[in-house]
């Protein structure tokens, strides 16, 4: 509605008729003397005057009865100060499945704050860790402490930070040791090797982003196994994939099943480029591989130093849209020389694992210790061949 119309409303202007002298007046006014026009003038003049009046006051009138209507207890349109409702707390449904599993965990996971020194300033990082033992063992992502000069680790619920140690670290695993000087700790529970199966249900737990307060949590299920990744320090296998959110921070922390067991260390997430999407996939070191590097830091903490697994192959990825990598180059007297595979072989597995590409093959050899024997399964001129070659150290 216009302001015109509104103006209207509220001032309504004179009716026409009502001004106009009749048909008989009209007639006759041209025989009538001046006078007599004059005080019909007059006397319409001050009708509507008292009509424009009158108006103005039946306006007012209607509006104020208007306002005493809206507060009227008869008023449709009532505004009241009614309750809102509340539960009583009665028969509320019980603790879900992924609440208890965070209350379990809620001591076993920290937050870890790292500083960096570099040649053009320092830095800090955030990420999450799992308590391996009571009396202060954290295992995290190596990643996390990568080129740290100072470590911390703070408990949820807890104020002040807590000075830790690197014990070891094994970038090609992505997995470090931690060290607190602490007692009664509440260690985390592990899965069984083995046991994780694809569509359970898991539980993300970390401090994603570094955000104020406890742990955040997300859940999804097991998505793939056996999942292998190259990452800037190396290439990763025998990784879990799922669809629980996983973010900046969470690396370190553990991914758990409806049992509240590790089952996995959160360790990456794929992101997209300009010619691919990702949504949802998220990768973790899984409960069988975090076992066998666990004891291989342990050691390395007391001393003992590791050499990685050497075979003395090259390798391509195939282009075909095949699975395995193929040998590209043989090394004369090496371990893969010796057992009799040839360039061009495809490696399909090792010791039963599936070999998917260049970097599942380098990860199975590294994880492997040098004098161990290994099984490897190869695909040549269409036949499916195995051979044993045992691992000797890789030289620097």
């Amino acid at each position: 509605m216009s302001d015109f119309n509104e103006n209207s409303s509220a001032f309504p202007p004179p009716q026409l008729p009502a001004q106009q002298p009749s048909q008989h007046e009209l007639q006759s006014s041209s025989s009538d003397s001046a006078p007599r026009p004059r005080r019909r003038f007059g006397l319409v003049l001050i009708a509507a005057v008292f009509g424009l009046f009158g108006g103005i006051i039946g306006t007012y009138i209607a509006q104020d009865t208007n306002l005493v209507d809206l507060q009227s207890n008869d008023s449709s349109s009532q505004i009241t100060s009614a309750p809102v409702v509340v539960s009583s707390g009665e028969n509320e449904l019980t603790e879900s499945a992924i609440a208890k599993v965070a209350a379990r965990l809620a001591n076993s996971v920290v937050t870890i704050s790292t500083t960096v020194e570099e040649d053009f300033g320092g830095g800090r990082g955030v990420g999450t860790g799992v308590v391996l033992t009571s009396d202060g063992q954290i295992l995290t992502n190596a990643h996390v402490v990568e080129d740290a000069s100072e470590v911390v680790v703070r408990f949820a619920g807890e104020t002040e930070p807590r000075v830790a140690k690197i014990l070891a670290s094994d970038l090609g695993n992505d997995l470090a040791l931690l060290k607190i000087d602490a007692t009664g700790l509440v260690a985390a529970t592990f899965a069984k090797p083995g046991s994780v199966q694809i569509g359970d249900a898991v539980i993300a737990i970390g401090y994603a982003l570094a955000l104020d307060g406890g742990p955040t949590v997300t859940s999804g299920i097991v998505s793939a196994l056996k999942r292998t990744i190259e990452t800037d320090s190396g290439a990763l296998n025998s990784l879990i994939q799922t669809d629980a959110a996983i973010s900046s921070g969470n690396s370190g922390g553990p991914l758990v099943n409806l049992k509240g067991e590790v089952v996995g260390i959160n360790t990456a997430v794929a992101r997209g480029d300009s010619t691919s999407a990702a949504n949802n996939i998220g990768f973790s070191i899984s409960v069988d591989e975090v076992l066998i590097v666990v004891e291989q830091l342990r050691k390395q903490a007391s001393g003992v130093v590791r050499d990685d697994g050497f075979l003395g192959v090259g390798l391509a990825a195939r282009e075909d849209g095949g699975q395995g990598a193929i040998i590209t180059d043989v090394q004369a007297d090496s371990p893969a020389d010796k057992a009799g595979i040839l360039i061009d072989d495809v490696v399909l597995a090792v010791d039963g694992e599936p070999i998917d590409g260049q970097a599942g093959l380098v990860a199975a050899i590294r994880d492997a210790e040098p004098g161990q024997t290994v099984k490897i399964e190869i695909l040549r001129d269409g036949k499916r061949l195995t051979f044993e070659a045992t691992l000797i150290a890789r030289s620097e």
